[in-house]
């Protein structure tokens, strides 16, 4: 039975939830929540939509029968492969997944010049490019996918110099005033926000979908009455499908802000 006090569930292909997870736990931190990332099978954004919308249908679904009273997607590239699907098989489920910030990009200037760092999948899907025809008439977006930084975040290396030059490589283009704004389309890309921003100029505006991702939960679980009302600290709970891992997602959710 689900209650106030039932679990928010947060899943994703490995370490990129935990950006939304630390958006979740500050604007409810007296919620109890269930990390799960499937690091077993990361990276999603190499794999086919067929292949992330069953891994992912399985996850959410594993969720719900353990009592979860909402399931955020925490993943852009598994948000486009299942969240529609879920959402018409269970209709009175509140969902939340994640969508690349294309909005407030293309609204923060006068015809900004946006750069969309993704991975190849998320880039590919239709949901993606009806929502950048949406604001096409706004502002000029650049689609650039970054498939080997997910891979960084996951071993821990983004302060490494081999990230480091892999960034300089695809961003080096874009450097130098070629672009207004960034749009980190991937949970795993926060965590490379500091080198991002240092190669394409301080001047760039950065933008991430983390935040609008957990005050639309925030708000699904207000309309169905379903806030905790506790006025202690929930507990969080992280697992993960390789359980060497486990020790790194909590290290990564104590890290600073992102």
């Amino acid at each position: 039975m689900i209650t106030k006090t039932s679990p928010i569930a947060v899943v994703d292909s490995g370490m990129g939830g935990i950006t939304v997870l630390k958006k979740l736990h500050r604007i409810m931190p007296n919620e109890n929540y269930i990390y799960f990332g499937d690091s077993a099978n990361s990276p999603y954004g190499t794999k086919t939509k067929e292949q992330i919308r069953e891994i992912t249908v399985a996850l959410v679904e594993r969720m719900m029968k353990r009592g979860a009273k909402s399931v955020v997607i925490a993943c852009n590239t598994a948000t486009s492969a299942a969240a529609e699907y879920l959402r018409e098989k269970y209709p009175d489920y509140p969902f939340v997944g994640l969508e690349p910030a294309l909005k407030p990009a293309a609204l923060s200037s006068k015809w900004p010049r946006v750069l969309v760092l993704a991975t190849p999948l998320t880039l590919r899907e239709e949901k993606f490019n009806k929502l950048m025809a949406r604001f096409e008439g706004e502002a000029e977006f650049i689609k650039l996918p970054a498939p080997e930084l997910v891979g960084f975040v996951e071993r821990g290396e983004v302060e490494t110099q081999q990230c480091t030059e892999y960034l300089e490589r695809i961003l080096e283009p874009y450097a130098d005033h070629k672009v207004d704004a960034v749009v980190l389309g991937c949970t795993h890309f926060p965590f490379a926000r500091k080198p991002v921003q240092q190669i394409l100029g301080e001047e760039v505006l950065v933008f991430e979908g983390s935040m609008g991702a957990a005050k639309q939960c925030q708000r699904l679980l207000e309309a169905r009455g379903l806030l905790n009302d506790s006025q202690q600290e929930g507990i969080i709970s992280f697992e993960n499908s390789d359980d060497s891992k486990i020790e790194q997602c909590i290290a990564m959710f104590g890290c600073g802000d992102v």
